[in-house]
């Protein structure tokens, strides 16, 4: 994003760059760690890096997860002057900072293929059940339900990894990509949203439900990342990550 802004503001929530071996958004345990040591593993070499590379341009304001709405509106005053605003793994936005948000039509990119997988951890749950075509992200813009409002496009991946960490952390990638590309050449503003059909959901998961058995379940599944082709029917107007 900075290599297309004049200027960035960043508001970086977190609890820990350990989850698993932390207690944090998730548990800690030995197979919470196992997992996300290999969640790591594969950001490092989907990126590149772990770190953020500074840039001149590039305002950051780190905070604890959650602490987010008991700022005062005013707090982000230099932020909230912005031509365009994105919303990416935040705590849940209320308030004031909601509703300013939701007026500027600020986007969401949502790690999940909705309206098929809504909730928490999506693109685990879609790979555990067998569908990998349906592994990526929806850029779609924020209302103040979770994950459910007017989608704009799909972000995946071609089928080029064999490790599903790999091709689960290749869809993150493809998001910021497809972001960086329409909105520079502005083709995101021209999208027509599209309101989501909540009769096709196949599952709506929480944070409770990313338990040490599923992650379990998960390791001893043979996933198959060729196992259905991408069905374009099922998606809005989709970049795919070459």
């Amino acid at each position: 994003m900075s290599s297309i802004s004049d200027e960035l503001y960043v508001v970086q929530e977190n609890n820990t760059i350990f989850p698993g071996m932390v207690p944090g958004h998730y548990k800690a345990s030995e197979a919470m760690e196992k997992y996300f040591v290999k969640v790591r593993e594969a950001q490092r070499k989907i990126f590149d890096s772990t770190f953020i590379k500074k840039t001149k341009n590039i305002n950051i304001i780190p905070m604890r997860s959650g602490d987010l709405n008991d700022c005062e509106i005013n707090f982000f005053k230099d932020f909230l002057r912005s031509d365009f605003y994105l919303v990416f793994g935040s705590s849940y936005i209320k308030g004031k900072l909601a509703d300013f948000l939701i007026k500027q039509k600020a986007v969401n990119i949502h790690m999940g293929i909705s309206p098929y997988y809504r909730g928490n951890d999506c693109n685990f749950w879609a790979l555990k059940d067998n569908n990998p075509h349906l592994v990526g992200s929806t850029i779609h813009l924020l209302t103040k339900g979770l994950d459910n409002g007017p989608i704009l496009y799909h972000s995946l991946s071609k089928k080029i990894y064999d490790n599903p960490f790999e091709y689960t952390m290749s869809t993150v990638k493809s998001a910021f990509h497809s972001l960086k590309d329409r909105i520079k050449d502005r083709s995101l503003f021209e999208i027509e949203p599209l309101a989501q059909d909540k009769t096709k959901e196949i599952r709506y998961t929480k944070k409770v439900d990313f338990t040490d058995q599923a992650v379990n379940e998960y390791f001893c599944k043979k996933i198959d990342l060729n196992s259905k082709d991408f069905d374009l029917s099922l998606l809005k107007n989709p970049f795919f990550l070459n």
